[in-house]
């Protein structure tokens, strides 16, 4: 628990009792004086509740991210063996496909850059 939360809890009470004294004794001042440290334990309380509300949720996200990471390389080697097993199974279509792919390439590596016409000048 976050110490702005029990401060302002702690304040929150004490406003509520000065404001509740300031009632029965009929004196405005030290009634206003209660609702006013009350205001301020209820606002440094919800302070701490989302000070709290985000390390729980950044915490959340380093663990989401340490076991991402932890689990990478398995799925990596997963991936790894799923491709050779299809490899092994099927030696004609995947020669195929990697000659597919060595095609596309080499055309998207051979092709000539295109170049806009050029504006300003104009042909006689």
């Amino acid at each position: 628990m976050e110490n702005d939360r029990i401060a302002g809890s702690a304040k929150d009470f004490a406003g509520r009792v000065e404001g509740t004294v300031g009632d029965i004794a009929g004196d405005a001042k030290t009634q206003a004086a209660g609702r006013i440290r009350e205001a301020t334990g209820t606002a440094q309380n919800l302070y701490g509740q989302a000070k709290d509300a985000a390390r729980e949720a950044t915490d959340a996200a380093v663990n989401y991210a340490k076991d991402a990471y932890e689990n990478s390389g398995d799925t990596f080697r997963d991936g790894s063996q799923a491709i050779a097993k299809k490899v092994q199974d099927n030696p004609l279509g995947s020669m195929l496909i990697a000659g597919g792919i060595g095609f596309a390439l080499g055309l998207l590596l051979t092709r000539p850059p295109h170049h806009p016409p050029q504006r300003g000048r104009q042909r006689l």
